[in-house]
């Protein structure tokens, strides 16, 4: 097993980018180089501003190279008609709308700056692993078909064929959804905002940030950036910059594990149309291929001491058990990463003063929100009122006890797969 990624692994044609070491000016500086950050800078300087993005290690580094790979373009855990409900009809249509096209951002970035990322708009499967979830999904589907959305439910032996999984009652596809390589897409992106006049500094860590006359200035080891605007798009990877930005929401660690390629009578069984699966259970089964017939799926630790090593075990195993693979390929490749999840599982922009914002919008759902995130950013550096975008805009807002608080997702951990038991034994 490596501790790297499978995407930075096997990543091809990277190449360093130089690290600031000079004084710098720009009508909008970003902190951090993963999707909401590239994209952000695409887009921003497609609209005629001048962009510099700072990441403290090279792009792709954070969440944006550790994910699996999946395009899903709707809410963890959230549907369209209780966020209307929430938000009002006007806001929360438009977070909809926004959440809605993400997948369709994705992809034509891809088509448009021709990313080689072993992009395939295949789909996103969500079987349900109960008769009360299947009805729950089915009620979700309804919502996204009545917005135009390519959503189709699925009985249980449309589930099975299209996953090779069985044990299901059911489940949904959003067509709009697929698979990619987040590394090599991340790459993409930014050799597409080089090529539209933008700059990109590696290992160049921001230091402090402070309000001038004229904006922001943003220090780093051996530099300076002067910019009007600012727009922080470091996720749960900010460490002490803002320490406000780290209360507000669940730092979440995930891991990922691929293994080496599955023979192709296996294959053939699981997948045959190459979509990206993760099911209704609290605790989260998630599972997919990369280009080279990989299997790769996910999981949380309930416990840090050993999970480096124990978790991909368990995932391994819970492998072996829902697909039924007997001889499952060992693991060739494991790893984790960092997710932002917010207390009510929305996107959000946070107000850090007068031309300056961070932006989180990762909750499970990095690669579409993160991308369409950068188009709205864009939008705000070019002039627009952050109230007016499709996006829920506010100041920091802590999280009550938040250092008790903190490490709940994982801790809940042994709860959310008793719970997963006794719904699929009928007893809760």
């Amino acid at each position: 097993m490596t501790g790297i990624s499978l995407w930075q692994a096997v990543a091809r044609g990277r190449r360093d980018r130089p690290a600031l070491d000079e004084s710098a000016n720009a009508d909008l500086a970003i902190v951090g180089g993963g999707f909401s950050g590239l994209s952000s800078a695409l887009h921003a300087a497609a609209k005629g501003l001048s962009v510099v993005v700072l990441e403290a290690e090279t792009v792709a580094w954070g969440a944006s190279g550790r994910n699996a790979g999946f395009v899903v373009p709707n809410f963890a855990k959230r549907d369209p008609d209780d966020i209307v409900a929430e938000l009002g009809r006007e806001r929360g249509e438009r977070l909809v709308d926004f959440a809605a096209a993400s997948g369709d951002l994705v992809f034509e970035l891809i088509r448009r700056h021709a990313i080689a990322c072993a992009a395939d708009r295949s789909g996103w499967v969500q079987p349900a692993h109960t008769e009360a979830a299947f009805a729950k999904v089915k009620a979700r589907a309804a919502q996204w078909a009545k917005r135009g959305r390519p959503v189709e439910v699925l009985d249980a032996q449309q589930v099975e064929a299209l996953t090779g999984a069985g044990g299901y009652a059911g489940g949904w596809i959003d067509r709009s959804g697929g698979v990619l390589d987040p590394v090599a897409y991340a790459l993409g992106l930014a050799d597409a905002v080089e090529a539209a006049g933008a700059r990109i500094f590696e290992r160049t860590r921001v230091t402090a940030i402070r309000r001038d006359a004229g904006g922001y200035r943003l220090a780093t080891a051996k530099g300076e950036v002067r910019a009007a605007k600012v727009f922080v798009a470091t996720n749960a990877y900010g460490g002490p910059l803002f320490p406000q930005l780290a209360r507000s929401y669940f730092p979440l660690r995930v891991f990922q594990i691929a293994t080496r390629p599955l023979p192709m009578a296996a294959r053939l069984r699981l997948l045959p149309g190459n979509q990206c699966v993760s099911d209704t259970r609290r605790n989260l089964f998630t599972f997919r291929f990369d280009a080279d017939n990989r299997l790769i799926s996910g999981g949380m630790h309930i416990f840090s001491p050993g999970a480096a090593e124990r978790v991909p075990r368990a995932i391994h195993r819970r492998l072996a058990e829902k697909l039924d693979l007997p001889d499952i390929p060992p693991i060739e490749h494991a790893w984790s990463g960092l997710a932002a999840v917010a207390p009510d599982f929305l996107p959000h922009l946070v107000d850090l003063g007068p031309g300056m914002i961070a932006g989180f919008a990762c909750n499970g759902r990095g690669i579409a929100m993160t991308t369409a995130m950068g188009a709205a950013v864009a939008d705000w550096a070019a002039g627009a009122d952050p109230e007016a975008l499709p996006i829920p805009y506010a100041a920091p807002r802590a999280i009550p006890l938040h250092g008790l608080l903190r490490h709940a997702p994982n801790a809940l951990l042994p709860w959310s797969m008793l719970c997963d038991r006794l719904d699929e034994t009928g007893a809760g």
